[in-house]
């Protein structure tokens, strides 16, 4: 097990990590992350990582997305630099997400979509 990454004041990528939420919203009857309180989740996300000083420059940024073409698994949201994938469905989850992760450096394996779900 490799220990924990901890965000550093000058990352090199400006941000250590990035997450992105798909708050797509269909409005042809397709369903979408919307849908699914997709905000929610951003908003939450978004509390949760700056109570936590985790904001700012060489920290984590939160951040809205259009469509991520992943639908099948929505609600969505990846982090970045891994790649990492994520589904959710309520604020536990993404306290979890939040505090593993992003904080810790340590994937949610429960919350990881599968690789071959996409749209």
């Amino acid at each position: 097990m490799s220990e924990p990454t901890q965000p550093t004041s000058a990352a090199p990528g400006y941000y250590q990590r990035h997450i992105f939420f798909c708050l797509n919203e269909r409005t042809n009857g397709e369903d979408s992350c919307a849908h699914h309180n997709a905000q929610a989740g951003f908003d939450h996300c978004k509390a949760q990582v700056k109570a936590a000083g985790l904001a700012g420059t060489g920290k984590v940024r939160v951040n809205k997305a259009g469509c991520l073409d992943r639908c099948a698994a929505g609600p969505v949201a990846v982090v970045y630099p891994e790649g990492t994938w994520y589904t959710f469905v309520d604020t536990s989850d993404i306290d979890e997400i939040v505090e593993s992760h992003l904080k810790n450096g340590q994937v949610v394996e429960r919350l990881l979509v599968p690789p071959e779900l996409g749209r």
